[in-house]
């Protein structure tokens, strides 16, 4: 499904970006690859998009800057017009016990994984109530429900994000707009590397890592008209960890 309009995915040049910015195109929305310092690796996903038949821009911004939104939304509706969808997936780990974490790395998780992706969503939802269509999806984390020792900053982002999805979609469900989240387990990227893998899957139902594939495939169905009346929910891609 696509409609006149454009994806943005956030940190979207490699692991679980990547992934869901080459599921939307292939539902045939132009996708913005936004990337905060892997030039490469967003032209590389973009150049693969296009190999494909769809259509993908790189897209410069860190959204951890507060003047970010506007800049990375307004080059995005520059090229492929109003962002009818929303994937705020960037992120960052700043890993420590919590007598451990400084205020700057407190803040600098923050700002990205949750400031960052509210702004993005305050900025992409004026396009979206106009055109009475938009679909927001945020990536959280299974660390925002269950304790992970070590990431305090981490999952106190993850569990605000998976707050501000309930109350942006009660705030926005009668403009045609759904914003849910998807909270994933393990999952095989760069981003899990250094977070006791063996320790985690010894509890996953599933006994294996799950790939960033098969968490695209969720935000695909979100985006989709099927999901029209799914809004304000989190799913949960952990292979049964959380069950």
């Amino acid at each position: 499904m696509s409609r006149e309009g454009s994806a943005l995915v956030t940190g979207a040049s490699r692991g679980i970006g990547a992934a869901i910015a080459r599921a939307l195109a292939a539902e045939g929305w132009p996708v913005g690859v936004n990337y905060r310092s892997d030039q490469d690796g967003a032209k590389r996903v973009a150049r693969e998009i296009e190999r494909a038949g769809g259509s993908a821009e790189p897209v410069p911004g860190d959204v951890s800057d507060a003047g970010a939104a506007d800049s990375i939304v307004g080059a995005l509706e520059e090229r492929f017009g109003t962002v009818l969808v929303l994937v705020n997936n960037a992120g960052v780990r700043a890993d420590g016990l919590s007598p451990q974490i400084g205020d700057e790395d407190w803040e600098r998780v923050l700002d990205t994984n949750l400031s960052g992706a509210f702004r993005l969503t305050r900025r992409a939802l004026r396009g979206m109530m106009r055109a009475r269509f938009g679909r927001v999806v945020n990536v959280a984390s299974i660390v925002g429900q269950r304790a992970n020792p070590g990431q305090a900053n981490y999952a106190a982002s993850k569990a605000g994000l998976v707050g501000l999805t309930g109350t942006v979609a009660a705030e926005v469900a009668r403009r045609g707009v759904t914003v849910n989240a998807v909270a994933p387990g393990l999952v095989e990227t760069e981003m899990t590397n250094g977070v006791g893998q063996e320790r985690f899957l010894d509890a996953v139902p599933a006994r294996r890592a799950g790939t960033p594939e098969e968490v695209a495939a969720c935000v695909r169905f979100l985006v989709s008209e099927e999901a029209s009346y799914v809004t304000g929910t989190t799913l949960t891609v952990d292979g049964g960890l959380t069950a």
